[in-house]
C-alpha cells in the first residue's frame, strides 16, 4: 500500500506543479477574451526611415510577391528601404527581388549557415554603404511573407512610444490548406491573441516569433550587429531583450502572413530544429532567466515568463508517464490485490493524462479560432475541422522533441509557394467541396 500511496502522491504533485508554473497564462487567457480588441495607437509624432531586411535561399518564386507588398505600404516610399540578401542561391533569387524593386546583396558561405549569420552580413553590407545610423529601426520579414499595407505605418507608430524591439501579429497565407497547416497557424493565432497581447497590456515582456518584427537601430549598434546564430536565433534574441532590460512591445494591427509547411516531413524537420535551438537556448540562458525571476524588480515576471517559455516542461510530464508505465510492467511482483489497484491507479492516471491533454488542447484551439474567426483567410468548415487535429500536431512534438535532445540537428531549407499557387489550391478544394 505504501507503494501505491506513493505513486498517487507522484501524479498528484506533477498535475499540482504543473498547474501553478502555468496559471499565469491562464490569466494570460481572461485578459485575452475579456480584452476583444486592443486601443488603436495614437497617431506618432514623426514618420520615422526605416529598412526590411529580407534573408532568403531558393526563394525566387515568392520574394517578388513580399517585396510588392513592402513597395505598396501606406507610408511614404522615401522612409522605406528594402534589403534581400540572396543566402547560398543556386536560383534567381537575386534577380527576381531585384526586378521587383529591392537593394540586393549575394552571400556565398557553406560554413556559417543559418538566418542569423545572413542577417549579421546584411547588416555589415548596409552599415558600410549607407552608414550604421542611415535607419532609425529595422523590420525583419521572411521571404514568404505578406505584409499587410498598413504595416510599417501601425509599427511606426509603435517605434514612436517608444519600444526599441516590437513583433506584429503572425496571420496565415493557407490556413485552409490541411490540419498541418491549420495547426500552425492556430498555434501563432494564440500566441498572438493569449500570450503576446496580454503581456502588452499588462507591461510585460513579449517575444519575437521569426518573422515580421522591428529591431531599432540603436540596439543592433548595442549589440554590434546580429550575433544570435543559434538555431532559434528569434527566441536566443527575445531571451536576450529581456535580460538586458528591453520590453518587446507587440502591434496587433501590424499584420504579416506567412505561409505554413503542408507536408509532415517539412514540419517535422521545422520543428527538430526549433525544438533543438530551444534546447541550446536552455543550456546558455536558463539559469540567468531563473535568477532573472527572483531579482529583476519589474522585470521579474518578464523573465519567468520567458523561462517557462523554453523550459522543456515537456520532461517532466514525460518522466511521470513513464514511471506509470514502468510501475504497470512491475506489478507482478506484488501481491494480486495491490497489483490490481497499482495497475488502476496508473491506468487511470495514464489515462486521464491522454484524455485530459487532448480535451485542454482542442479547446485552446476551438477558443482561439473563435476568437480570431474573422481574420482567419478560410472557409467555416476548415476553420472548425482542423481544430480536432490541432492536439494530434500538439502531440507529434513529443516524439520530435526526444528526437531532438539526442540528435545534430542543422537548418534545412522548406520549398514555399507563391500566394497564386496558394489561391489556386485554395480553389480548387472548394470546388471539389
Amino acid at each position: 500500500m505504501d507503494l501505491l500511496q506513493l505513486i498517487t502522491n507522484l501524479n498528484i504533485m506533477i498535475v499540482v506543479v504543473m498547474t501553478a508554473a502555468y496559471l499565469y497564462q491562464g490569466v494570460y487567457m481572461l485578459i485575452g477574451l475579456i480584452r476583444r480588441k486592443m486601443r488603436p495607437l495614437p497617431e506618432a509624432g514623426r514618420l520615422h526611415r526605416f529598412a526590411a531586411l529580407i534573408c532568403a535561399r531558393n526563394e525566387q518564386s515568392v520574394i517578388g510577391e513580399l517585396v510588392d507588398s513592402l513597395k505598396a505600404q501606406n507610408y511614404p516610399a522615401e522612409l522605406l528601404d528594402i534589403y534581400v540578401l540572396a543566402d547560398n542561391c543556386t536560383d534567381d533569387t537575386a534577380g527576381a527581388a531585384a526586378a521587383a524593386g529591392a537593394i540586393v546583396y549575394r552571400r556565398e558561405n557553406k560554413e556559417l549557415v543559418g538566418k542569423g549569420y545572413a542577417l549579421d552580413e546584411l547588416l555589415k553590407h548596409i552599415a558600410a554603404d549607407r552608414g550604421e545610423n542611415a535607419y532609425d529601426a529595422y523590420f525583419i520579414f521572411d521571404a514568404d511573407n505578406i505584409v499587410d499595407p498598413d504595416f510599417v505605418r501601425e509599427m511606426n507608430k509603435t517605434y514612436d512610444r517608444g519600444y526599441q524591439v516590437a513583433t506584429c501579429y503572425r496571420n496565415s497565407k493557407n490556413f485552409g490548406d490541411n490540419w498541418i497547416s491549420a495547426s500552425y497557424s492556430i498555434w501563432f493565432l494564440r500566441e498572438a491573441r493569449f500570450l503576446n497581447a496580454p503581456r502588452m497590456l499588462t507591461g510585460n515582456s513579449c517575444a519575437v516569433s521569426g518573422t515580421g518584427f522591428m529591431v531599432s537601430g540603436s540596439v543592433i549598434r548595442e549589440n554590434g550587429g546580429w550575433p544570435f546564430h543559434l538555431l532559434t536565433e528569434d527566441i536566443q534574441f527575445s531571451v536576450d531583450c529581456v535580460l538586458k532590460g528591453r520590453r518587446i512591445g507587440y502591434c496587433d494591427s501590424a499584420v504579416v502572413y506567412d505561409e505554413q509547411p503542408t507536408t509532415f516531413r517539412q514540419s517535422w524537420n521545422q520543428r527538430l530544429r526549433w525544438s533543438k535551438g530551444f534546447f541550446q537556448v536552455d543550456r546558455h540562458y536558463l539559469l540567468p532567466l531563473l535568477k532573472g525571476s527572483v531579482s529583476r524588480g519589474s522585470l521579474r515576471m518578464s523573465c519567468y515568463d520567458m523561462f517557462m517559455t523554453v523550459a522543456p516542461c515537456i520532461f517532466l510530464t514525460l518522466g511521470a508517464a513513464v514511471v506509470n508505465l514502468l510501475l504497470l510492467l512491475l506489478v507482478c511482483t506484488q501481491p494480486f490485490i495491490v497489483a490490481r489497484m497499482i495497475e488502476a491507479e496508473t491506468g487511470r492516471y495514464l489515462f486521464f493524462c491522454v484524455v485530459n491533454t487532448y480535451l485542454g488542447m482542442a479547446a485552446y484551439g476551438l477558443l482561439t479560432v473563435c476568437s480570431e474567426w474573422k481574420r482567419i483567410h478560410a472557409t467555416a468548415g476548415e476553420k472548425l475541422r482542423y481544430v480536432a487535429a490541432f492536439p494530434v500536431f500538439m502531440a507529434t512534438y513529443i516524439p520530435i522533441t526526444l528526437v531532438a535532445l539526442f540528435r545534430n540537428v542543422t537548418w534545412t531549407p522548406i520549398t514555399h509557394y507563391s500566394s497564386r499557387q496558394l489561391g489556386k489550391a485554395a480553389r480548387s478544394r472548394q470546388a471539389k467541396a
